[in-house]
């Protein structure tokens, strides 16, 4: 069993337990099980922070992934004695993300989930500049996969 700690830092009204339950999935279609991560939902002062820390970039962005494991083992059932395996963490801007989703007319929901399983794919090992065409086409396949219209993400 995977667990997904949730952490909303923005004043938007995130379900927490849709997002926990959301990114499990995405583990357990990767065939991840055992593992521990945190999902953090932050404003525009902190992401950009992170951003110029971490990636030298002084903007925005809309999602950051920080991995703790540099490979992830896949299938089969995890050892009962053994440590869980910490992935990291993922950390959305929500305001970037309702921005993003207002712009492309999507609902806010999916664009959360699109950013949700994007990062946890980061912290998988997918990187989208070696192989994005892949990293593309298993994000969308996901997305088809995961309920992310139970998410109701709401600004306040």
């Amino acid at each position: 069993m995977n667990l997904v700690e949730v952490v909303n830092r923005t004043r938007a009204a995130v379900d927490e337990e849709a997002v926990a339950r959301l990114v499990a999935r995405v583990l357990a279609l990767e065939g991840v099980d055992g593992a521990e991560l945190t999902v953090a939902f932050v404003g525009d002062r902190r992401m950009r922070a992170l951003n110029r820390d971490h990636r030298g970039r002084d903007e925005v962005t809309d999602v950051l992934s920080f991995p703790i494991e540099d490979e992830v083992p896949r299938g089969g059932a995890p050892d009962p004695s053994a440590p869980p395996l910490l992935l990291g963490d993922v950390v959305v801007d929500l305001r970037q993300a309702l921005r993003q989703a207002r712009a492309a007319g999507l609902p806010p929901s999916l664009e959360v989930a699109l950013l949700l399983v994007h990062g946890v794919l980061h912290l998988l090992g997918y990187d989208h500049e070696v192989d994005a065409g892949e990293m593309a086409a298993r994000q969308a396949a996901l997305l088809e996969e995961v309920d992310w219209e139970a998410l109701r993400v709401a600004p306040r």
